[in-house]
């Protein structure tokens, strides 16, 4: 069977136990292999095209489905958005920057940070790009809490763990997570979560992150990277989000995720400056009604 870029496919010899999308294929050694990336999971591997098989459209569609209201689940029982204006004002949460080497999960990524009211900019770059552009990054947004994440596996599953070249995209991590430190030294000003499935957290972690994955090299959550990061955004900066208060939220429990701490990110505005806000806000009400009366054309 002949197979392209963009079929779903799963590895006969694993009994399609995975879900993957077909990203590239590519000769080796006279021999097309097909380089492969998780539907719903944030693995990458390859595979020859002889232990491949399509998967049936309505497992896709069933496993789509299941994993958008799971990520629905999740993002309820996180937090409770607060809708009232001046309440949304008075509260400043921390500027999140999301790197991400999948396309599709960096534009599913921006659709919920947004959907939870967060102060959010996401970019799409390829895990071996994201050291490079670290530093441009941290300087034209300066963010208080930083995730880098996209496809990783273990080339060789069971053996060297701690082998660096024995991950597809780790040593991406690491070093974007070391510039990340170089850049701001104080864990406590800049939050650091990085990895993604099989990836080498104790390389991470020892690199400067707060959070990693995967300490058991197991297959973690799309969405655990960013209930993490939600969370130290929503947290009070006068408290600390440690793993035992994330468990509840996190799909890959202390085998998928792993960490030691970070400073919350959420301040709250000074009586003051509430009733400053508060003032502003009145005047620009009273203005807009006065020019209402007066026919002028109100500036939105």
């Amino acid at each position: 069977m002949k197979f392209r870029k963009g079929d779903i496919v799963g590895r006969l010899s694993y009994n399609k136990d995975i879900v993957f999308t077909v990203s590239n294929i590519i000769k080796c050694r006279n021999q097309d292999i097909a380089i492969l990336k998780g539907l719903v999971t944030r693995i990458e591997a390859d595979s020859p095209l002889d232990d491949l098989e399509l998967i049936d459209n309505n497992r896709v569609i069933n496993l789509l489905d299941s994993f958008e209201k799971e990520l629905e689940k999740s993002k309820k029982n996180l937090v409770n958005v607060q809708n009232n204006m001046f309440k949304r004002y008075y509260q400043q949460y921390g500027r999140i920057l999301h790197l991400d080497g999948d396309r599709k999960y960096s534009e599913k990524a921006q659709k919920v940070y947004k959907s939870m009211g967060l102060n959010v900019i996401v970019k799409n770059i390829p895990e071996s790009k994201q050291p490079q552009m670290i530093w441009g990054l941290l300087g034209k947004y300066n963010p208080d809490i930083l995730v880098v994440t996209g496809h990783d596996g273990m080339i060789k599953k069971g053996y060297n763990f701690n082998d660096i070249y024995n991950y597809r995209n780790s040593k991406y991590f690491v070093e974007t997570v070391i510039r990340a430190r170089m850049w701001e030294q104080g864990a406590n000003k800049l939050a650091i979560f990085a990895g993604a499935c099989q990836s080498y957290y104790e390389a991470i972690m020892e690199a400067g992150a707060n959070f990693a994955s995967s300490p058991a090299r197991i297959m973690v959550e799309y969405r655990d990277p960013l209930i993490i990061a939600s969370k130290i955004a929503y947290t009070d900066s006068s408290k600390y989000v440690r793993m035992k208060d994330l468990l509840p939220y996190l799909k890959s429990n202390y085998n998928g995720m792993g960490g030691t701490k970070a400073r919350g990110k959420k301040n709250t505005l000074s009586k003051w400056q509430k009733y400053t806000l508060l003032h502003f806000c009145n005047v620009i009400v009273k203005e807009k009604k006065k020019n209402r009366k007066k026919g002028r054309k109100v500036l939105k």
